[in-house]
């Protein structure tokens, strides 16, 4: 007997190159068959999916649920399983000086997978600014942390960003960079300078240290240190960046994510790898509310549902080195399933300068599956329902800045 059946779905799996009816047996966390007409009797439950759509589980590679310690983190299972997510990574909420709480009471006490990042701050984010001298770094501490989480850490989280470009300049990001390095892990860099005081420029400077595997995050970002120039023409090291291998995430947050970059990074031919929320406390009130939002968003930019799938789930996957476990519905995989209702109707979506943009589709969360246990989300961390003719966003919010 199977422990779980999902009956009658059509699985949309780009990693395996499956779109079709199916149904998905899954035994002891993993998934066991997927193949039509899997008899009900076959499992001990069985859930009727008909008319939905059955992805590998939604990851969020860029979020922050740092929840109790920093002010900006979300509970991760409202972000995560409540909200049809079943990974999600954490993009530098804590530093040297605060990661001991996520393995002592963060990752124990959700049913979201979280993969974290370090944070090249010593005190991450629970400080606003974050660098403010240069003795925020610490380069020794955080390569000590690194080798004491090895495994649970995957990278090192960057912001180019005032005031740590005023204080240390290029010297921020090449630290980052070498922790990264000589740690045995990635980098990712957030750019778009919401304080907007540092010069624009630097973003030529920046991408040349990214190597194959680095990530660059909020590249849609209309603030200063974005990958388009004065005349909104791509940088050529832009380009230069993603042949080399570098991933690029759109990561939507409070203050980075323009509709009109958008279109002209994928008119230039900039596509995105990954798209995420940036999910935090704040962001969560106004902007953005969940990754199946932020896929409403990208139906709405053009992309086809495939795409926004493979965006969500086998891309991320890649990105954090987890593709041979995550991010596909492949037999023998860990059972992280994502149930979608992709709804017609009317909505208005905005971004963070308020540019709204009209939808007919969005993504709606029906179950959630991960390692095998089974989820009923709600709308996760929404304010208002889902129903047509409301908007899925309002528009900006000034002052502070997580990400």
């Amino acid at each position: 007997m199977y422990d779980l059946l999902l009956q009658g779905g059509t699985v949309v799996d780009p990693a395996s190159n499956v779109d079709g009816i199916r149904d998905v047996a899954v035994q002891a966390g993993v998934i066991a068959r997927i193949a039509p007409n899997i008899p009900a009797t076959e499992a001990t439950r069985t859930i009727n999916v008909r008319g939905k759509i059955v992805a590998p589980g939604l990851m969020d590679l860029h979020a922050h649920v740092f929840e109790g310690v920093n002010r900006t983190g979300v509970n991760p299972d409202l972000g995560g399983v409540y909200s049809g997510v079943t990974t999600i990574v954490d993009a530098g909420s804590a530093g040297a000086a605060t990661f001991g709480a996520f393995p002592q009471y963060i990752i124990p006490r959700c049913h979201t997978e979280v993969v974290p990042f370090l944070h090249i701050c010593r005190t991450g984010l629970a400080t606003n600014p974050d660098i403010i001298a240069r003795t925020s770094i610490d380069l020794d501490e955080t390569l000590q942390v690194m080798g004491e989480h090895k495994g649970l850490i995957r990278g090192i989280k960057a912001r180019m960003v005032s005031p740590a470009l005023e204080i240390m300049g290029m010297e921020m990001p090449k630290l980052a960079k070498r922790a990264a390095r000589e740690s045995g892990t990635k980098l990712m860099v957030h750019i778009g300078d919401t304080a907007k005081r540092y010069d624009p420029t630097v973003i030529r400077q920046l991408l040349p240290m990214l190597d194959q595997g680095d990530i660059l995050t909020h590249y849609f970002t209309a603030n200063p240190g974005g990958v388009l120039d004065a005349n909104g023409k791509l940088v050529p090291e832009a380009r230069e960046a993603a042949d080399r291998g570098v991933w690029l995430d759109t990561a939507h947050g409070r203050m980075n994510f323009s509709f009109d970059v958008g279109r002209r990074c994928i008119d230039q031919g900039l596509l995105p790898h990954c798209i995420s929320t940036d999910l935090t406390v704040p962001g969560r009130l106004n902007t953005v509310h969940s990754m199946v939002e932020i896929m409403t968003r990208f139906l709405g930019l053009g992309f086809t549902l495939q795409q926004v799938i493979t965006m969500s789930t086998h891309n991320p996957a890649r990105a954090i080195n987890e593709d041979q476990r995550l991010g596909s519905l492949a037999v023998g995989r860990q059972a992280d399933i994502s149930v979608l209702d992709l709804r017609e109707g009317e909505w208005t979506v905005f971004d963070v300068l308020g540019t709204g943009m009209h939808v007919t589709k969005a993504v709606v969360p029906f179950v959630t599956v991960k390692r095998g246990q089974v989820f009923t989300p709600d709308w996760g961390p929404r304010p208002w329902g889902w129903e047509p003719d409301r908007v899925l966003a309002a528009g900006p919010i000034s002052g502070g800045c997580c990400d």
